[in-house]
């Protein structure tokens, strides 16, 4: 048990080691490009691109918070971008699910399980984007809250996973930096090559281990005591998102888990539905946390990602039984994924990364 508890931190270590790495790379990239739009539908892909780039929807959503807080992006500007980065952030653990892709069996549950979390996402943006763009009602659900809040003052959380791994991550980042000297971009690009390495090893020996010694026990013990209702399982993913304050954490623990065939799809579904909304208390956490005039439209701004999740939530939960929508399409595409390699790579590449920027190149040689 401690040696897989030894593999997890090792897993979440990996996780936060490619997050820091494309932060170091892409953060003020991600600035500019948060800076450089009013047009809302260009708006939903750079929060794609953004989110992609950071490995963060939390960092995402509350830099958009502090743009908003400093008067550089408008309301109906800002909540298309916080609604890409709902669908940025599934990038995380699509790519954990690659580590599965030897064990073709495993692979298709792992890849399920990743993509259940996009295509939630996604459709819930198709739903919502066209009526927010007529009505703007996301736009008015937002203010007409923020006055709840206006006069709220601001206060820190720290979450506990992330202060176990911080001094790992500070190491590894004073190696390079102060002692090796290197430059920034030099060490985020080492960061990510040695955050995809631990994440193979640490992954592959936890699977291993969970399958040889313990998939008996432990698939019971999940099964009854921790998803054992629909409630508890959406309760746990909004608690434990909540504490890390990182849905991409969260999500990609679970990636394993149904990979092994420990947990079904559809628990790790309800599972993911609370890890959204728990992924908006960064975000709500940084609004009340800005200063002035601009406190109340920050706060909106959260608010308005905290009302899209609960919206999804409110649409899809109650048709799961019935059209399970997110989670047939989720299936498929992990089938025709475990037959033919080549396609988890180019669904990753066009959905995350080719499709945002060239309608981003698009709309600025166009406004040229």
């Amino acid at each position: 048990m401690i040696l897989i508890l030894f593999f997890v931190y090792l897993f979440l270590l990996s996780i936060e080691l490619i997050g820091k790495g494309a932060s170091l790379l892409g953060r003020q990239v991600a600035q500019r490009l948060l800076e450089t739009t009013s047009n809302p539908f260009v708006g939903l892909f750079i929060g794609v691109l953004v989110t992609s780039l950071v490995q963060s929807s939390s960092l995402t959503t509350s830099l958009v918070v502090a743009l908003v807080g400093g008067g550089i992006l408008n309301l109906p500007t800002a909540i298309p971008i916080v609604m890409g980065a709902n669908i940025g952030t599934t990038i995380t653990n699509t790519m954990v699910s690659m580590a599965h892709i030897k064990w073709r069996r495993d692979f298709r549950r792992a890849f399920a399980a990743a993509t259940v979390h996009d295509f939630f996402n996604i459709l819930t943006v198709i739903i919502i984007f066209p009526l927010e763009l007529k009505f703007h009602f996301l736009t008015n659900i937002a203010r007409s809250f923020e006055r709840l809040f206006e006069n709220a003052g601001g206060f820190r959380f720290t979450s506990p996973v992330k202060s176990a791994i911080e001094p790992a991550l500070h190491s590894i980042k004073y190696l390079f930096r102060e002692i090796l000297h290197w430059g920034k971009h030099i060490c985020g690009m080492l960061m990510i090559g040695i955050g995809l390495v631990v994440l193979f090893i640490s992954l592959v020996s936890i699977v291993r281990m969970l399958k040889s010694l313990l998939i008996g026990k432990v698939e019971v013990w999940i099964d009854k005591y921790i998803f054992r209702n629909n409630l508890l399982s959406m309760s746990l993913g909004l608690f434990i998102t909540t504490v890390v304050q990182s849905s991409s954490l969260t999500t990609s623990v679970m990636v394993p888990l149904v990979a092994t065939g420990i947990l079904s799809l559809e628990k790790a579904f309800i599972y993911t539905m609370g890890a959204n909304v728990g992924t908006t208390f960064t975000a709500l956490m940084a609004s009340f946390a800005v200063s002035g005039h601009m406190r109340a439209t920050a706060v909106a701004v959260a608010l308005a990602h905290l009302s899209f999740n609960l919206i999804g939530i409110a649409i899809f939960y109650p048709v799961r039984r019935i059209r399970r929508i997110p989670i047939n399409l989720a299936r498929r595409l992990s089938f025709v994924s475990s037959r033919y390699r080549y396609v988890p790579f180019l669904y990753v590449g066009s959905v995350f990364i080719i499709l945002p920027l060239l309608i981003i190149i698009f709309d600025k040689a166009v406004g040229r």
